[in-house]
């Protein structure tokens, strides 16, 4: 879908339909628009009794103006609005265009814009119109996709700049909603080297031997009960001036997770292809940092493994060391993520980075505690963990941060025969996932972990997210990387 900024004559108009996006305070129709356009709009605005009320969207066919169809696309309140309306209303309006099998149109707004709402819609519109439906061989209707969008405001280079940012999130979930049958710990390995190609990124895949070699033994018990061995990735980009910061991401990489010997009953093992999701967006982070040029150095770390029941696997009551000595005793193999990511932040901490950052799918009580829309957030810098929720809160990825400061619910995870524990039992699931996770985190480096178990896959479309893998938090991510050069 190409969009691009709106330098046309409305009366030599080249697009066939039109859109405006309303405040419901006071609709102001744009002054681009024609005398008798503007009074057929108003007397379909009072015929109908549109509010412009936020996601609202009221389509007119027109037959004496200077388009075929003419949209009205409600923003709510003024006093509410922020960057994240426009681009959910966007998401909202490209299924709506998509539905009416419309190719072409042009989008105005009322006076004064502020730019970064034009790189929100420009985000929203690309990322409502995101589907995947590779694998359907036979549909009711050929897939539709709509051409051409102009918006009548904003910068040309900051509507590519959006595109970028969006196409990393797409990147991403493409990559977590293909099935575990298609990416296993292999093939994302070769995604992974497929992508470092095409960006010119640094890219070190282990194998099995070397993840042992390596003493990666965490996620090498995790994944031997698998006939689909792990593989250990790193990627790096270094930008060509010198770098501000360091950054290493990193992403829980469980392609598939039968829950182990300590097996998941059949309902919650569907959908466990999911559990790769914090891989694919980390994916997505360092494609949209190289794309975006940012002045860091950005490296992902994943750590691949399926987690499944066999001869070979891992055993509760096993007791395993991981890659930074620490030793962890498993009580259940369903815990498997976090024991992977053990060797992940444990390498991570080597390179030496400014920031850590983890996302993963890690734990069900993060649903249970935060719902489906609001991701959990822990760090170990309180002033590190405000400014990423600052960012959130223009990106319209909701984290809400959880404490890693109770010490007595630190002593669930304690174990009297090894250093960790890997699970602390159903109360504060979500905490004491993040307190293991720390265990593998030197004191001295910032570190954000974010669970993101309960946003990473709708069912249902809603604003900007059409169903399927989310992609969820690689905005925001961007987003607070993007940050960094301006400090």
């Amino acid at each position: 879908m190409e969009i691009t900024v709106f330098n046309e004559k409305i009366d030599r108009s080249s697009f066939k339909n039109l859109c405006l996006f309303l405040n419901q305070d006071n609709p102001v129709l744009p002054q681009q628009l024609s005398n008798k356009s503007k009074e057929l709009i108003g007397e379909i605005i009072e015929q109908t009794d549109f509010r412009a009320k936020k996601g609202k969207i009221l389509r007119i066919p027109v037959h004496k103006a200077e388009f075929n169809n003419i949209y009205l696309a409600g923003l709510g309140e003024e006093r509410k609005m922020k960057e994240d309306t426009f681009r959910s209303v966007s998401g909202e309006f490209t299924r709506v265009l998509k539905s009416d099998r419309l190719e072409d149109v042009v989008i105005m707004f009322q006076p004064v814009m502020d730019p970064n709402f034009i790189t929100a819609v420009t985000e929203g519109l690309l990322l409502g119109c995101y589907t995947f439906d590779k694998y359907r061989t036979s549909m009711e209707e050929e897939p539709f996709h709509i051409q051409k969008i102009a918006l009548a405001a904003g910068q040309q280079e900051d509507i590519d700049k959006a595109r970028k940012i969006a196409e990393a999130q797409n990147f991403a979930r493409d990559l977590a909603n293909e099935p575990g049958n298609v990416i296993d710990p292999v093939s994302l390995s070769n995604k992974a080297m497929d992508l470092a190609d095409s960006l010119g990124l640094e890219c070190d895949i282990w194998d099995e031997k070397r993840i042992q070699d390596e003493n990666m033994l965490a996620l090498w018990n995790v994944g031997k009960g698998s006939e689909v061995p792990p593989r250990f990735i790193h990627l790096s980009y270094k930008p060509e001036e010198k770098p501000v910061k360091k950054v290493v991401i990193v992403g829980k990489g469980v392609t598939f997770d039968s829950g182990g010997l300590n097996i998941k009953p059949g309902e919650h093992m569907r959908d466990m292809k999911g559990d790769k999701t914090g891989a694919c967006n980390a994916l997505g982070i360092i494609k949209g940092a190289a794309d975006l040029a940012l002045p860091l150095e950005v490296h992902v770390v994943i750590a691949a493994a399926e987690n499944m029941p066999g001869g070979n696997s891992y055993r509760p009551d096993d007791i395993i060391m991981a890659r930074n000595g620490k030793t962890i005793e498993i009580d259940n193999t369903d815990a498997e993520g976090r024991v992977t990511l053990a060797d992940s932040l444990s390498f991570s901490c080597e390179l030496e980075p400014d920031i850590i950052i983890d996302l993963a799918t890690l734990t069900g009580a993060c649903v249970i505690a935060l719902g489906n829309y609001t991701a959990g957030l822990f760090s170990n810098a309180d002033n590190v963990a405000g400014q990423f929720i600052e960012v959130s809160d223009k990106t319209g990825e909701r984290f809400w941060k959880l404490p890693l400061d109770d010490e007595k619910l630190r002593e669930n995870i304690k174990s009297k025969i090894a250093d960790v524990l890997n699970t602390g039992g159903r109360a504060g699931g979500a905490i004491t996932a993040a307190m293991f996770l720390q265990e593998f985190v030197k004191e001295n480096i910032n570190w954000i972990h974010l669970d993101i178990a309960g946003v990473d896959n709708y069912k249902k479309p809603f604003s900007y997210y059409p169903g399927g893998a989310s992609g969820y938090g690689v905005r925001t991510c961007l987003a607070y990387l993007a940050g960094f050069q301006d400090q």
